[in-house]
């Protein structure tokens, strides 16, 4: 197994390492605090080829691996979950379905722009009675002599507040038990199309997330990605490649809140001495610094999966779920080391506490995981 980095990785992630530190970093409280989309870095991040990593040079991706994807999503997280999370947006659910389910004139038109930053893309899939159970889906696409005409409603699209295009599935042959789904490249200005005002959370604010509400939007039929009826297998492909984005943002979040740990273990003192010294706080950063190696291991290991399967369904759940929950765990002891110093609204770590929550719950529960990887271990087929 090698695990060294060839020149043309390590020469890309120095670029992010240092745009994460010098641009990324000194903004991430302030995207915080405003709730505001930060355009302005995604632009940036477009301009070092974070909006098309693994997406080829020939569409004006970067032409890397998932590897460094994951890697990149790790270097952003450590300063911007919410910048991650856009990031993996775009990458995850938008460009890469794009590239490998569309056709030459839907690439033509919108990866180039995607991947350049020339446009942002958003994922909609999610609906009020259709999250975990994503394959009942309730917004319809009737085909008639000019193409589709789509109605429904969708929730919690992220980045869709900022986005020029959605990819969005819906069923185009009702009561077909929620298979018949198929996905469209629909433009966010289209008539009939409204956004809701973005929509606030506890954490990983300033992400855009809006309900968009659909009512007989017109869609041609040259923008169906993947043909009719093959968006829901679309969906979870996009879904894996996803997992292991947020699972990169995760560790980055943990490996954030270690860093604040570390740094306050050696700067603090009690009873004469650094807190560093008491064996309570030592077994607290092993334990946190261990898990997260693991969970970095899992996830490059997903990453590494994606890149030479057809499918890496057990591999992304496996390192999802892992680096979630050790997410969580590293935030909530970086906390407890801190103290007040860390309880006080406004910290890093308070941040860093309220953005590991989400990761348990998008894009599939902590729960969803692990009936991903029962069934896979057992050889059910659902």
């Amino acid at each position: 197994m090698d695990l060294d980095l060839t020149p043309a990785q390590r020469s890309f992630l120095d670029h992010v390492e240092a745009f994460a530190r010098e641009r990324v970093a000194p903004a991430a409280a302030a995207i915080d605090q405003s709730g505001v989309f930060p355009r302005e870095l995604v632009a940036e991040a477009g301009k070092l080829g974070l909006l098309g990593v693994t997406i080829p040079e020939a569409y004006g991706g970067a032409g890397l691996d998932p590897v460094t994807y994951a890697l990149a999503v790790e270097t952003i997280a450590r300063a911007s979950a919410t910048l991650a999370v856009i990031l993996v947006v775009q990458n995850s659910l938008v460009a890469e379905p794009l590239a490998r389910y569309g056709t030459d004139a839907q690439k033509d038109t919108w990866l180039r722009a995607l991947v350049t930053g020339r446009a942002l893309g958003a994922f909609a899939l999610s609906e009020a009675q259709a999250g975990s159970d994503a394959a009942h889906q309730k917004t319809i696409a009737r085909l008639d002599d000019r193409g589709y005409l789509v109605k429904g409603r969708k929730v919690w699209v992220a980045a869709g507040e900022a986005a020029h295009v959605v990819l969005l599935f819906a069923q185009t042959q009702p009561g077909s038990e929620g298979r018949a789904i198929s996905a469209f490249l629909v433009p966010l200005d289209s008539p009939g199309l409204t956004r809701s005002a973005p929509i606030d959370s506890i954490g990983v604010r300033g992400l855009g997330c809006v309900d968009l509400e659909c009512d007989d939007v017109r869609v041609d039929a040259e923008w169906m990605v993947g043909g009719p009826g093959l968006g829901f297998k679309l969906a979870m492909w996009a879904l894996e490649g996803c997992r292991i984005g947020i699972a990169a943002q995760a560790i980055g979040i943990g490996q954030a809140a270690l860093d604040e740990a570390l740094a306050h273990a050696r700067r603090r003192e009690q009873f004469g001495q650094p807190i560093s010294n008491f064996q309570a706080v030592q077994f607290m950063l092993a334990d946190v610094a261990t898990e997260l190696d693991a969970a970095r291991l899992l996830t490059l290991k997903a990453a590494d999966a994606k890149a030479r399967q057809p499918r890496a369904l057990l591999e992304s759940a496996m390192a999802k779920l892992q680096a979630s929950e050790t997410a969580h765990r590293a935030a909530d002891k970086a906390l407890q080391i801190l103290g007040a110093a860390g309880y006080r609204r406004g910290s890093v770590v308070e941040r860093l506490f309220r953005d590991s929550r989400v990761t348990e719950i998008y894009p599939g529960t902590s729960e969803v995981q692990r009936m991903v990887i029962a069934e896979q271990i057992l050889g059910i087929k659902r």
